[in-house]
């Protein structure tokens, strides 16, 4: 009898395999995305091949009959050239500047949320509107409303007549990003401290740490992953950030807020050599493709980890 018994839990713990549909199952589970998957490529992939064409050719706009194959010169100009290396220090520059700030002020943002007080959901809404504003919108608000020299909020308040554009303009761009973007950077870190589990901090309480060594020595390892996620995706789209710049600055005085995609933008509208943009837009995507990279690899950590949980 016991070894019925027996025999009857292990046919009832054992797992069922689902089976395997053939090759024309699986085709038409897929048939419906085809469609949008078909779209995605001619969208997004047929004019990069035509951008990496056109990176191969020597080509400027006003000479249109004299376009030729020139190999990789254009990349050796992108490389090499003064205006285009001074463009990606800014581009270092802005991004670094702009994630860095945007995450230590997420940081404080989200361990204030992370508390329960009368109006949290109130204070949480429009800490994220900046978010949710165009970036257009945002960068005409900071260029009229705030920061004009005549009329602007900072100098209304305390007095005088600073042109911040014109006197700080890298300032000027990090703080209208950072603005921006730290409602960002404050979802991901508040999410991070919402998984953290309240037993394991409750029991460090009552063993005697206090609040610094909690945070120093639990929430911030807990919190790695996500700052490596939001430093990275951060990176991902501000290093392609352009409607401040064009906006605010124009890229100057001279060439001090230009990054790699207002320099391009300058190639093709007042060079008008469209080969040697190309080349430049090539680069760009090669170096976020190579931080998105990381940051799949930093979501698909954080994913397993809290699989293992």
């Amino acid at each position: 009898m016991t070894d019925v018994i027996t025999r009857a839990d292990d046919q009832t713990q054992a797992p069922i395999i689902p089976a395997k549909g053939g090759a024309k199952e699986r085709w038409v589970r897929r048939a419906p995305l085809l469609p949008a998957l078909i779209f995605a490529l001619i969208v997004t992939q047929v004019p990069f091949l035509f951008t990496l064409y056109f990176s191969t050719q020597g080509w400027n706009a006003l000479h249109p009959g004299s376009r030729h194959f020139v190999g990789l010169k254009n990349y050796a100009t992108v490389l090499t050239d003064d205006r285009l290396r001074s463009a990606l220090l800014n581009t270092v520059i802005l991004t670094a500047g702009a994630v860095i700030f945007s995450m230590i002020l997420g940081l404080l943002l989200a361990i204030l949320l992370d508390r329960k007080f009368f109006g949290r959901g109130i204070v949480r809404t429009l800490l994220i509107t900046p978010f949710l504003i165009m970036p257009v919108a945002a960068a005409l608000l900071w260029k009229h409303g705030i920061l004009n020299p005549d009329y602007g909020l900072i100098n209304g308040i305390f007095g005088g007549s600073t042109a911040w554009a014109t006197s700080y303009p890298k300032t000027t761009i990090i703080t209208t990003l950072v603005w921006q973007w730290t409602p960002f950077m404050m979802l991901i870190l508040l999410a991070g401290l919402q998984a953290q589990s309240t037993d394991i901090l409750e029991a460090a309480r009552v063993d005697g740490a206090n609040a610094w060594q909690i945070f120093r020595r639990m929430t911030l390892p807990h919190l790695r992953q996500y700052l490596e996620l939001g430093a990275l995706l951060g990176s991902i789209y501000l290093v392609n950030t352009f409607d401040s710049i064009f906006t605010i600055t124009q890229g100057g005085p001279g060439t001090a807020t230009t990054n790699l995609p207002y320099e391009i933008y300058q190639t093709i509208f007042s060079k008008y050599e469209y080969g040697e943009a190309s080349a430049a837009g090539v680069v760009v995507v090669i170096l976020t493709i190579i931080v998105a990279t990381f940051a799949l690899r930093v979501i698909s950590g954080l994913f397993k980890m809290e699989e293992s949980r």
